[in-house]
C-alpha cells in the first residue's frame, strides 16, 4: 500500500481493511492526533481496553514486545488495534519483527517529521500490508475544503468567502481548528449558513484579528492604529514570528494586487482575485494601501521583512535584540514609510 494519497484518507481511516500497521508524519501534530483517535474509533470501536494497547516507545522497541502486542487477541473478540506515540527509527527493527510475524492487530505510529531516508518510513514504505500517511499543514483551498467538512458533520455549513476567511486564520494547529469549528456549528445551529459576519462575530476575537487589523493599518500609512493594534496583538499572544511571517503575507498580497492594478485592473477585482479575497472588513484600508505603494516598494518591503524575520530567530547572548522589538519596528517601519508616501500624494 506504501505512501497513501491524501484525497484516499477520509476513506482509508474509515476503514484501512488489511492494513497491519500506519506510520503517521509530519509536522502538523494535531491532525496526527485526529487521525489516530480516528483510527481508534473505526478499528477498535474506541478506548476499549480489551482491544487497544498503548506502548511507550520505549517498551515497544525491545525485542519481542510490539510483535507480542500484534499477534495477541482480544478477550472480547473484535480487532485489536497498538499504539505507539513520539515513534521514531529506534522502533524500525521492532516494526520490522512485528510484520513479519502472526496476528490481525492494527498497529498504528504517530511520529515528527521524516525525511524520505529515515529508517522506520522506508520500511512502511516498501511494506505491502502497511500505510504511510503524511499529515503536513493544511492551507489554502485544502484547508477551507476540511474546514467545509468539519462543519457538515456538525450539521452546519459556510459561504466560501467565510471559509477563505476562516482558513486563512486557523491553520496552524489541528486542535484549535476543530474547537473554532465546533464553536462556530453551535453559533450556526443545525442547518445554520455562516457569513462572513459571522465568523468575524464568532471566531474574530483575539490577537490574530488585532494583528490584521495593525497590518493593514500600517500599509494605508496609519501609523497611530497600527501601533495600538500591533500592541494588543502582542499581549494577546501573537508571537513576534507569527507577526513578521503575517505581515509578508500581507505585504506579497498587496504585491499580486499592485501588479494587477499597474496592468489595468481595477482596484476592487484586483483585491477579489486574490486568493483568498481581501475580508470585506479590511478592503478600504488594502485600497488605501494600493494607492500608496508601487510592486518595486513593495517587492523591496518584502525582502526588509524576511531579513527580519532572520534577525529574531538569530538573537543571542551576543546580540540581544528582543524578537518582539524587531518584530514591532518592522511592522511600524511599513507604516512610517506608508505616512511618506502619503505625503508625496
Amino acid at each position: 500500500m506504501a505512501k497513501l494519497d491524501p484525497r484516499r484518507a477520509a476513506a482509508f481511516l474509515a476503514d484501512p481493511g488489511a492494513c497491519r500497521a500506519v506510520l503517521l508524519h509530519g509536522d502538523d501534530a494535531g491532525l496526527i492526533h485526529e487521525r489516530a483517535e480516528i483510527l481508534v474509533a473505526s478499528v477498535a470501536g474506541g478506548n476499549d481496553p480489551f482491544r487497544l494497547a498503548e506502548l511507550p516507545r520505549e517498551t515497544a522497541a525491545k525485542p519481542g514486545a510490539l510483535a507480542g502486542e500484534m499477534a495477541a487477541l482480544s478477550m472480547t473478540g473484535g480487532r485489536r488495534l497498538v499504539r505507539v506515540r513520539d515513534a521514531n527509527d529506534s522502533l524500525a527493527a521492532a516494526v520490522k519483527e512485528a510484520l513479519a510475524g502472526p496476528g490481525e492487530a492494527l498497529l498504528v505510529l504517530e511520529a515528527g517529521e521524516l525525511p524520505a531516508r529515515a529508517k522506520l518510513r522506508a520500511l512502511l514504505e516498501a511494506a505491502k500490508d502497511a500505510a504511510v500517511l503524511p499529515c503536513y499543514r493544511e492551507r489554502g483551498a485544502e484547508l477551507a475544503a476540511s474546514i467545509s467538512r468539519m462543519l457538515q458533520a456538525e450539521g452546519a455549513s459556510a459561504e466560501p468567502a467565510a471559509l477563505d476567511w476562516l482558513a486563512s486564520r486557523l491553520g496552524e494547529d489541528r486542535l484549535l481548528l476543530r474547537r473554532e469549528v465546533e464553536k462556530l456549528a453551535l453559533y450556526a445551529g443545525a442547518g445554520g449558513r455562516l457569513s462572513e459576519e459571522d465568523v468575524l462575530a464568532c471566531a474574530g476575537e483575539g490577537s490574530s484579528l488585532d494583528l490584521d487589523e495593525a497590518l493593514a493599518a500600517a500599509t494605508a500609512g496609519e501609523l497611530p492604529v497600527a501601533d495600538r493594534a500591533l500592541e494588543t496583538a502582542l499581549a494577546e499572544g501573537a508571537s513576534p514570528i507569527a507577526v513578521l511571517r503575517a505581515a509578508l503575507r500581507h505585504v506579497q498580497r498587496l504585491h499580486l494586487a499592485a501588479l494587477s492594478v499597474a496592468r489595468g485592473q481595477p482596484a476592487a477585482a484586483a483585491m477579489e482575485a486574490l486568493k483568498p479575497p481581501v475580508f470585506f472588513r479590511q478592503k478600504p484600508a488594502f485600497e488605501r494601501a494600493l494607492r500608496l505603494w508601487s510592486p518595486a516598494l513593495l517587492e523591496a518591503a518584502g525582502t526588509s521583512l524576511l531579513d527580519a524575520e532572520k534577525r529574531a530567530k538569530s538573537s543571542s547572548a551576543a546580540r540581544p535584540i528582543p524578537d518582539d522589538t524587531i518584530a514591532r519596528a518592522a511592522v511600524l517601519g511599513l507604516a512610517r514609510q506608508a505616512v511618506a508616501l502619503k505625503r508625496r500624494l
